[in-house]
């Protein structure tokens, strides 16, 4: 297997320019209708991306060590060629879609990611705030691994998703020319997979392609302005606090949940999945038992 580079570290310097020339337009040539930049709130960005390379660093090892254990088991082998590496990448983003989509649906993921969309602003300071849970999302790449594709190979062409994906993060592009915006993740895109508002809602999960979502049918164009952040917020920029809010609040649903079928619904339904009322609540009266 070839050395490959980390990506995501050579990214910085870039990520760091980038994300200076967006504040200065934004003070340069504020627009009142944007979400703009906040300095606590961009902060706290900041905290929950350093924060997430520490504990990706610590999830890593299990991590390493299952995918590593698969690969040995599988008798199949990729090989990073120049033809099989745009495949890889096809399949990673794929995979991504699914993996991402997950994240939405079903709560106790969501509790990981609800992190990245817990910011009111949109800016590519927003792109940083990553979850310190991120180890949630490794099982949708098993079957890449057990195809024959290196844990490396994976993990190098999630980075370049990841790298890729940070410079949607902005109100300050627009649409881009019509066959860009019909198969790539745009800014367009992405401002309305962070949107609050009904119609936006679980909407445009993909990474570097939107195409899975025009054939998944989730794809949403970008019509009336996005509102950013949770149907609930949360007012606080405290890191920890953002990193484990809905944890906190899946552990009270599970306390006061009404038997095991609803602590299942707590746990692995959407995340504004509420039980059905108890049967006398329903608008009658319990029938008796035959005599």
């Amino acid at each position: 297997m070839p050395h490959l580079p980390d990506v995501v570290l050579w990214s910085i310097p870039a990520f760091v320019l980038l994300t200076a020339v967006e504040m200065a337009a934004h003070r340069l040539r504020p627009d009142e209708d944007a979400a703009g930049c906040e300095a606590k709130d961009a902060a706290t960005s900041v905290s929950m991306g350093l924060g997430s390379l520490v504990f990706d660093a610590l999830w890593k090892i299990p991590v390493v060590a299952l995918s590593t254990a698969l690969y040995e088991l599988t008798p199949l082998r990729v090989p990073l060629l120049w033809w099989t590496f745009p495949l890889l990448l096809l399949g990673q983003d794929f995979l991504y879609y699914w993996q991402h989509r997950g994240h939405h649906v079903v709560r106790i993921l969501w509790a990981s990611h609800v992190v990245h969309h817990s910011s009111r602003r949109f800016n590519l300071t927003t792109a940083l705030r990553q979850p310190w849970t991120g180890v949630t999302s490794w099982a949708f790449y098993l079957p890449m691994i057990a195809l024959g594709a290196h844990p490396a190979v994976v993990a190098f062409c999630s980075s370049i998703s990841l790298v890729y994906q940070f410079w949607i993060h902005t109100e300050r592009v627009g649409r881009l020319p019509r066959p860009f915006e019909y198969v790539l993740n745009t800014p367009s895109h992405h401002r309305v997979h962070h949107a609050s508002q009904g119609g936006y809602l679980d909407r445009n999960f993909g990474g570097v392609l939107i195409v899975w979502d025009r054939m998944f049918g989730s794809f949403a164009a970008e019509t009336d302005r996005p509102v950013y952040g949770l149907t609930k917020n949360i007012a606080t920029h405290n890191p920890l606090r953002v990193a484990t809010h809905e944890y906190a609040a899946i552990a009270r649903d599970l306390r006061a949940a009404r038997g095991w079928p609803e602590r299942a619904g707590r746990l692995f339904r959407g995340p504004g999945w509420q039980p059905g009322p108890p049967p006398a609540a329903q608008g009658g009266t319990v029938p008796e038992p035959a005599a």
